[in-house]
Protein backbone atom coordinates (compact mmCIF):
# COMPACT_ATOMS: atom_id res chain seq x y z
CA UNK A 1 0.00 0.00 0.00
CA UNK A 2 1.33 3.43 -0.96
CA UNK A 3 2.78 5.23 2.03
CA UNK A 4 5.05 8.18 2.79
CA UNK A 5 6.31 11.19 0.88
CA UNK A 6 8.94 11.19 -1.87
CA UNK A 7 10.63 14.47 -2.75
CA UNK A 8 12.78 15.38 -5.74
CA UNK A 9 16.19 16.65 -4.65
CA UNK A 10 17.89 19.02 -7.09
CA UNK A 11 21.55 19.84 -7.54
CA UNK A 12 22.64 23.36 -8.48
CA UNK A 13 26.11 24.89 -8.80
CA UNK A 14 27.78 21.80 -7.36
CA UNK A 15 25.58 21.62 -4.26
CA UNK A 16 22.02 20.97 -3.25
CA UNK A 17 19.47 23.51 -4.47
CA UNK A 18 17.77 25.33 -1.55
CA UNK A 19 14.38 23.96 -2.64
CA UNK A 20 15.49 20.46 -1.57
CA UNK A 21 15.43 21.03 2.18
CA UNK A 22 12.31 23.18 1.81
CA UNK A 23 10.59 20.15 0.30
CA UNK A 24 11.88 18.00 3.15
CA UNK A 25 10.29 20.43 5.61
CA UNK A 26 6.98 20.34 3.74
CA UNK A 27 7.06 16.54 3.63
CA UNK A 28 7.82 16.21 7.34
CA UNK A 29 4.93 18.49 8.31
CA UNK A 30 2.46 16.42 6.29
CA UNK A 31 2.93 13.54 8.76
CA UNK A 32 2.02 11.16 5.94
CA UNK A 33 4.60 8.50 6.70
CA UNK A 34 8.34 8.16 6.07
CA UNK A 35 10.04 10.87 4.03
CA UNK A 36 12.41 9.85 1.25
CA UNK A 37 14.20 11.67 -1.55
CA UNK A 38 15.15 10.85 -5.11
CA UNK A 39 18.31 12.24 -6.68
CA UNK A 40 18.62 12.01 -10.46
CA UNK A 41 21.59 12.87 -12.66
CA UNK A 42 25.15 11.88 -13.51
CA UNK A 43 27.99 11.91 -10.99
CA UNK A 44 25.63 12.98 -8.23
CA UNK A 45 25.89 10.10 -5.76
CA UNK A 46 28.15 12.10 -3.40
CA UNK A 47 25.41 14.71 -3.01
CA UNK A 48 23.08 12.12 -1.48
CA UNK A 49 24.82 12.42 1.90
CA UNK A 50 23.97 16.15 1.99
CA UNK A 51 20.21 15.49 1.96
CA UNK A 52 19.03 15.42 5.57
CA UNK A 53 15.75 14.72 7.29
CA UNK A 54 14.91 11.72 5.10
CA UNK A 55 14.79 7.98 5.73
CA UNK A 56 16.14 6.96 2.32
CA UNK A 57 17.72 8.61 -0.70
CA UNK A 58 17.01 6.84 -3.98
CA UNK A 59 19.86 7.61 -6.38
CA UNK A 60 19.68 7.18 -10.14
CA UNK A 61 23.21 7.98 -11.29
CA UNK A 62 23.48 7.51 -15.03
CA UNK A 63 25.34 9.11 -17.92
CA UNK A 64 21.97 9.21 -19.70
CA UNK A 65 20.85 11.79 -17.13
CA UNK A 66 23.85 14.11 -17.47
CA UNK A 67 21.57 16.69 -19.10
CA UNK A 68 17.94 17.16 -18.13
CA UNK A 69 15.48 15.76 -20.64
CA UNK A 70 11.78 15.17 -20.05
CA UNK A 71 12.07 11.59 -21.29
CA UNK A 72 15.09 10.66 -19.21
CA UNK A 73 13.99 12.16 -15.91
CA UNK A 74 10.41 10.92 -16.28
CA UNK A 75 11.59 7.33 -16.82
CA UNK A 76 14.08 7.58 -13.94
CA UNK A 77 11.59 9.18 -11.53
CA UNK A 78 8.94 6.61 -12.44
CA UNK A 79 11.42 3.82 -11.66
CA UNK A 80 12.03 5.34 -8.22
CA UNK A 81 8.30 5.80 -7.60
CA UNK A 82 7.66 2.17 -8.47
CA UNK A 83 10.23 1.05 -5.91
CA UNK A 84 9.41 3.57 -3.16
CA UNK A 85 5.61 3.36 -3.63
CA UNK A 86 4.88 6.78 -2.05
CA UNK A 87 1.46 8.27 -1.38
CA UNK A 88 2.75 11.77 -2.21
CA UNK A 89 5.47 13.05 -4.54
CA UNK A 90 6.71 16.64 -4.12
CA UNK A 91 8.84 18.59 -6.60
CA UNK A 92 9.98 22.20 -6.58
CA UNK A 93 8.28 24.76 -8.81
CA UNK A 94 11.59 25.06 -10.65
CA UNK A 95 12.51 24.78 -14.31
CA UNK A 96 12.87 21.03 -13.83
CA UNK A 97 9.88 20.58 -11.54
CA UNK A 98 7.50 22.54 -13.77
CA UNK A 99 8.35 20.25 -16.69
CA UNK A 100 8.78 16.96 -14.84
CA UNK A 101 5.74 17.21 -12.55
CA UNK A 102 3.03 16.90 -15.24
CA UNK A 103 5.02 14.36 -17.24
CA UNK A 104 5.61 12.14 -14.21
CA UNK A 105 1.97 12.39 -13.14
CA UNK A 106 0.85 11.28 -16.61
CA UNK A 107 3.36 8.43 -16.58
CA UNK A 108 2.02 7.24 -13.22
CA UNK A 109 -1.61 7.66 -14.24
CA UNK A 110 -2.33 10.27 -11.59
CA UNK A 111 -2.83 14.04 -11.26
CA UNK A 112 -0.61 17.01 -10.41
CA UNK A 113 -1.19 20.30 -8.55
CA UNK A 114 1.20 22.99 -9.76
CA UNK A 115 2.78 25.88 -7.83
CA UNK A 116 1.33 25.01 -4.42
CA UNK A 117 2.06 27.31 -1.50
CA UNK A 118 0.48 25.22 1.28
CA UNK A 119 -0.01 21.49 1.75
CA UNK A 120 -2.01 19.37 4.18
CA UNK A 121 -3.45 15.91 4.55
CA UNK A 122 -7.22 15.53 4.98
CA UNK A 123 -8.79 12.10 5.42
CA UNK A 124 -5.59 10.53 4.14
CA UNK A 125 -5.55 12.60 0.94
CA UNK A 126 -3.22 15.43 -0.07
CA UNK A 127 -4.76 18.90 -0.46
CA UNK A 128 -2.68 21.63 -2.05
CA UNK A 129 -3.39 25.35 -1.96
CA UNK A 130 -2.31 27.30 -5.03
CA UNK A 131 -2.81 30.83 -6.39
CA UNK A 132 -5.61 31.25 -8.92
CA UNK A 133 -6.92 34.02 -11.19
CA UNK A 134 -3.53 35.71 -11.42
CA UNK A 135 -2.98 35.57 -7.67
CA UNK A 136 -6.31 37.21 -6.83
CA UNK A 137 -7.66 34.06 -5.18
CA UNK A 138 -6.45 30.76 -3.78
CA UNK A 139 -7.74 27.36 -4.82
CA UNK A 140 -7.54 24.20 -2.73
CA UNK A 141 -7.11 21.07 -4.86
CA UNK A 142 -7.68 17.60 -3.47
CA UNK A 143 -6.63 14.27 -4.98
CA UNK A 144 -8.64 11.16 -5.71
CA UNK A 145 -5.70 9.34 -7.31
CA UNK A 146 -2.39 8.08 -5.94
CA UNK A 147 0.37 9.01 -5.75
CA UNK A 148 -0.56 12.67 -5.43
CA UNK A 149 2.01 14.79 -7.29
CA UNK A 150 2.54 18.47 -6.45
CA UNK A 151 5.10 21.15 -7.24
CA UNK A 152 5.91 23.56 -4.42
CA UNK A 153 6.76 27.24 -4.78
CA UNK A 154 10.24 28.17 -3.58
CA UNK A 155 10.41 29.89 -0.18
CA UNK A 156 6.78 29.03 0.59
CA UNK A 157 7.94 26.32 3.00
CA UNK A 158 10.35 26.42 5.94
CA UNK A 159 13.35 24.19 5.37
CA UNK A 160 13.97 21.29 7.73
CA UNK A 161 16.66 18.70 8.22
CA UNK A 162 17.73 15.84 10.43
CA UNK A 163 19.81 12.76 9.79
CA UNK A 164 21.07 11.71 6.39
CA UNK A 165 19.16 8.84 4.80
CA UNK A 166 20.34 5.44 3.65
CA UNK A 167 21.35 5.45 -0.02
CA UNK A 168 19.44 3.12 -2.32
CA UNK A 169 20.70 2.79 -5.90
CA UNK A 170 18.03 2.44 -8.56
CA UNK A 171 18.50 1.25 -12.13
CA UNK A 172 16.28 2.37 -15.00
CA UNK A 173 15.85 1.61 -18.67
CA UNK A 174 17.43 4.45 -20.66
CA UNK A 175 16.34 3.01 -24.00
CA UNK A 176 13.11 5.02 -23.88
CA UNK A 177 14.90 8.37 -24.03
CA UNK A 178 13.98 9.96 -27.35
CA UNK A 179 15.57 13.40 -26.93
CA UNK A 180 19.13 14.65 -26.68
CA UNK A 181 20.49 18.03 -25.59
CA UNK A 182 22.78 19.35 -28.32
CA UNK A 183 23.53 22.81 -26.97
CA UNK A 184 22.89 24.94 -23.92
CA UNK A 185 23.04 28.71 -23.53
CA UNK A 186 23.06 30.11 -20.03
CA UNK A 187 22.06 33.70 -19.32
CA UNK A 188 24.88 35.32 -17.39
CA UNK A 189 23.97 37.10 -14.19
CA UNK A 190 26.00 38.63 -11.40
CA UNK A 191 25.24 38.25 -7.73
CA UNK A 192 22.39 36.31 -6.16
CA UNK A 193 19.80 34.61 -8.36
CA UNK A 194 16.42 36.32 -8.49
CA UNK A 195 14.57 33.21 -7.32
CA UNK A 196 16.91 32.71 -4.33
CA UNK A 197 17.24 36.34 -3.24
CA UNK A 198 16.07 37.35 0.23
CA UNK A 199 15.70 40.92 -1.06
CA UNK A 200 14.37 41.89 -4.49
CA UNK A 201 14.27 45.46 -5.81
CA UNK A 202 12.05 45.75 -8.89
CA UNK A 203 11.69 48.64 -11.30
CA UNK A 204 8.66 49.40 -13.44
CA UNK A 205 7.85 51.38 -16.54
CA UNK A 206 7.38 54.48 -14.40
CA UNK A 207 11.16 54.79 -14.23
CA UNK A 208 10.96 56.27 -17.71
CA UNK A 209 13.91 54.49 -19.31
CA UNK A 210 16.68 51.92 -18.83
CA UNK A 211 19.13 54.58 -17.73
CA UNK A 212 17.17 55.09 -14.50
CA UNK A 213 17.70 51.50 -13.39
CA UNK A 214 21.01 52.55 -11.88
CA UNK A 215 19.22 53.46 -8.63
CA UNK A 216 17.49 50.06 -8.63
CA UNK A 217 20.86 48.35 -9.02
CA UNK A 218 22.44 50.51 -6.32
CA UNK A 219 19.76 49.75 -3.75
CA UNK A 220 19.80 46.04 -4.59
CA UNK A 221 23.58 46.01 -4.19
CA UNK A 222 23.48 47.78 -0.82
CA UNK A 223 20.84 45.33 0.47
CA UNK A 224 22.59 42.28 -0.97
CA UNK A 225 19.60 41.54 -3.16
CA UNK A 226 18.64 40.98 -6.78
CA UNK A 227 17.18 43.24 -9.45
CA UNK A 228 13.72 42.54 -10.85
CA UNK A 229 11.66 44.11 -13.61
CA UNK A 230 8.01 44.35 -14.58
CA UNK A 231 6.74 42.78 -17.80
CA UNK A 232 6.42 46.19 -19.47
CA UNK A 233 10.08 46.87 -18.76
CA UNK A 234 11.13 43.50 -20.21
CA UNK A 235 8.90 43.97 -23.26
CA UNK A 236 10.49 47.36 -23.91
CA UNK A 237 13.93 45.79 -23.77
CA UNK A 238 15.08 47.90 -20.84
CA UNK A 239 16.03 44.80 -18.84
CA UNK A 240 16.56 41.12 -19.72
CA UNK A 241 13.56 38.80 -19.65
CA UNK A 242 15.38 36.72 -17.02
CA UNK A 243 14.68 39.53 -14.53
CA UNK A 244 10.93 39.68 -15.23
CA UNK A 245 8.71 39.12 -12.20
CA UNK A 246 5.11 38.14 -12.80
CA UNK A 247 2.67 35.56 -14.06
CA UNK A 248 4.69 35.04 -17.26
CA UNK A 249 8.04 35.66 -15.59
CA UNK A 250 9.70 34.60 -12.34
CA UNK A 251 7.74 33.95 -9.16
CA UNK A 252 9.64 35.24 -6.13
CA UNK A 253 9.00 35.01 -2.39
CA UNK A 254 11.68 37.14 -0.71
CA UNK A 255 11.58 38.52 2.81
CA UNK A 256 11.66 42.03 1.35
CA UNK A 257 10.26 43.08 -2.02
CA UNK A 258 10.72 46.73 -3.02
CA UNK A 259 8.63 47.82 -6.01
CA UNK A 260 9.73 51.13 -7.53
CA UNK A 261 7.48 52.84 -10.10
CA UNK A 262 5.48 49.62 -10.49
CA UNK A 263 1.72 50.04 -10.88
CA UNK A 264 0.89 46.64 -9.39
CA UNK A 265 -1.16 44.98 -12.13
CA UNK A 266 -2.55 41.55 -11.22
CA UNK A 267 -0.12 39.90 -13.64
CA UNK A 268 2.81 41.37 -11.74
CA UNK A 269 1.36 40.71 -8.28
CA UNK A 270 1.01 37.03 -9.16
CA UNK A 271 4.79 36.90 -9.24
CA UNK A 272 5.50 38.63 -5.93
CA UNK A 273 2.41 38.15 -3.75
CA UNK A 274 4.27 35.52 -1.70
CA UNK A 275 6.76 38.13 -0.46
CA UNK A 276 6.77 38.54 3.31
CA UNK A 277 7.08 42.34 3.13
CA UNK A 278 6.25 44.50 0.10
CA UNK A 279 7.42 48.11 0.04
CA UNK A 280 5.97 50.30 -2.72
CA UNK A 281 7.43 53.54 -4.04
CA UNK A 282 5.17 55.32 -6.52
CA UNK A 283 4.14 58.90 -7.18
CA UNK A 284 0.55 57.77 -7.86
CA UNK A 285 -1.20 57.43 -4.52
CA UNK A 286 -3.95 55.37 -6.18
CA UNK A 287 -1.58 52.78 -7.69
CA UNK A 288 -2.75 49.22 -7.14
CA UNK A 289 0.62 48.24 -5.67
CA UNK A 290 -0.23 50.08 -2.45
CA UNK A 291 -3.13 47.70 -1.78
CA UNK A 292 -0.72 44.80 -1.44
CA UNK A 293 2.18 46.61 0.22
CA UNK A 294 2.99 46.62 3.91
CA UNK A 295 4.77 49.96 3.61
CA UNK A 296 4.35 52.63 0.96
CA UNK A 297 6.03 55.86 -0.06
CA UNK A 298 4.11 58.26 -2.28
CA UNK A 299 6.66 60.27 -4.18
CA UNK A 300 8.86 60.56 -7.25
CA UNK A 301 11.54 57.87 -7.30
CA UNK A 302 14.11 60.50 -8.34
CA UNK A 303 13.72 62.10 -4.93
CA UNK A 304 12.97 59.00 -2.85
CA UNK A 305 15.61 56.55 -4.08
CA UNK A 306 18.77 58.64 -3.44
CA UNK A 307 17.55 59.35 0.10
CA UNK A 308 16.71 55.68 0.68
CA UNK A 309 20.09 54.51 -0.64
CA UNK A 310 21.87 57.05 1.57
CA UNK A 311 19.88 55.87 4.61
CA UNK A 312 20.78 52.23 3.94
CA UNK A 313 24.47 53.12 3.58
CA UNK A 314 24.34 55.02 6.88
CA UNK A 315 22.78 52.11 8.74
CA UNK A 316 25.38 49.73 7.29
CA UNK A 317 28.23 52.07 8.25
CA UNK A 318 26.94 52.29 11.82
CA UNK A 319 27.02 48.52 11.99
Amino acid sequence: MANGVLILAEVADGGLAPITQELVGAAQRLNAGPVSAMLLGAGIEAAAAKITGVEKVYVVDSAALAEYTTDGYTHAAAAVAQQADPAVILLGQTNIGKDLGPSLAFKLGTAVAMDTIALEMKDGKLHGTRPAYGGNARAVNGFTTSPAVATVRAKSQDAAGGSAGAVVKVEFDASGIRTKVTDRKVATAEGVRLEDADVVVTGGRGLGGPENFDVIEQLAHELGGAVGASRAVADLGWRPVAEQVGLTGKVVSPTLYIAVAVSGASQHMAGCSGSKNIVAINKDADANIFKASRFGIVGDFKAVMPALIAAVKKVKAEG
